[in-house]
């Protein structure tokens, strides 16, 4: 086994000094005596000796059952966990691993790695670094590649995302103004009054539309739960502007979405918008859903939610205007509330307790 340190003397002085091999660090030894120095020497070299061997024989025993313990770096977990990824969550994992901090490890052996070195990547990277390192660790981990964790699951630095918010009616219409392109500008319409994801809108095609039902209906792609929408009149103005068949934005469906985002963030900057992304439309429809009392089961049903914890986090910072007590009597005699009928449970079946005509 290697020597982690070794002894040199300096010609000025006498002086012995003992230096890492790894790091290049040098250090004296505080005597001229050779006899102290070496015993120095030998006491480093003990104190790294106990760890290397235990670790060379965890190898030696791993090997034999995973022949790549001992050459597997991170840049190869990257690469497998990769190909077991299709469809945009492979683009997102193909960026993630172009990610410069983890130049730190990426050329590693997995098994030789020390916690403090994927901290110190953690440090020098960004929340998606978290994001994604913390996932190919919990990779390493059920491939078996790690014995143990590196770090203990309440050990990871907290993930902070930075605030979302939802884009308002005025930064929307400063966009469409200044919006030269006819399918770009009717796709930020589009994405204003559908509440959809960038994706699923720019997918839309002509036979998602009922004309008859005036409805929008599709499978949201990242879910794959059914998304339906019925339109009003300034919805159907905008589809009598899109083709008539096959996709409603020929040219944004064969954009990737991340230079669709980018191109919005390009007139965000140009407008002095800070703050939103293309998502911030999902969170402005189902913020303005939430402001006028729309049903959330209708608006689950058109956002494609399958949770109503979800549409509640998209609409959390949405402001509510309730009546007063005094108001909601006054139009309650007046006539202008509908009361419904309450509902009971007979023999597993629900009775209106209401009058019937």
């Amino acid at each position: 086994m290697k020597r982690r340190y070794i002894l040199y003397r300096r010609k000025r002085g006498g002086m012995f000094y003992i230096e890492d091999t790894e790091t290049r660090k040098q250090e004296s030894t505080g005597t001229r005596n050779r006899a102290e120095a070496t015993s120095l020497l030998n006491a480093r070299n003990e104190s790294v000796r106990a760890p290397q061997l235990n670790l060379q024989i965890a190898k030696a025993y791993l090997a034999g059952t995973d022949s790549g313990v001992a050459t597997r770096t991170w840049q190869d977990a990257l690469n497998a966990i990769i190909d077991t990824k299709s469809g945009s969550t492979q683009y997102r994992w193909q960026t993630a691993a172009k990610d410069k901090a983890l130049d730190l490890i990426r050329n590693l052996i997995i098994l030789e790695t020390q916690a403090d070195q994927l901290l110190a990547c953690l440090k020098t990277g960004t929340v998606s670094t978290n994001v994604h390192l913390r996932k190919l660790h919990n990779f390493c981990i059920s491939m078996n590649w790690l014995p143990w964790p590196l770090i203990p699951k309440r050990l990871w630095p907290e993930i902070k995302f930075q605030p979302k918010r939802a884009i308002t009616l005025a930064e929307h219409q400063l966009i469409l103004e200044r919006e030269k392109n006819p399918e770009r500008r009717s796709f930020y319409e589009m994405c204003w009054h559908l509440g959809g994801s960038q994706t699923d809108i720019a997918n839309l095609t002509a036979e998602n539309i009922d004309w008859t039902n005036q409805t929008i209906a599709y499978n949201r792609q990242k879910t794959g739960s059914l998304a339906m929408v019925h339109f009003g009149d300034e919805i159907a103005a905008v589809l009598r502007r899109l083709p008539a068949d096959g996709p409603l934005f020929p040219y944004l469906q064969t954009v990737r979405c991340g230079d669709r985002a980018t191109e919005f963030k390009q007139r965000c900057v140009g407008l002095g918008i800070k703050g939103v992304s293309l998502h911030s439309y999902r969170y402005a429809w189902a913020e303005r859903a939430k402001t006028c009392g729309y049903p959330e089961r209708f608006a689950q049903e058109a956002l494609g939610h399958n949770s109503k914890a979800i549409h509640r986090a998209y609409a959390r910072k949405a402001q509510v205007r309730l009546p007063s007590l005094e108001s909601y009597e006054k139009q309650n005699a007046e006539g202008r509330i509908i009361q419904l009928p309450t509902l009971r449970v007979e023999n597993h079946h629900l009775v209106s307790s209401g009058h019937r005509n």
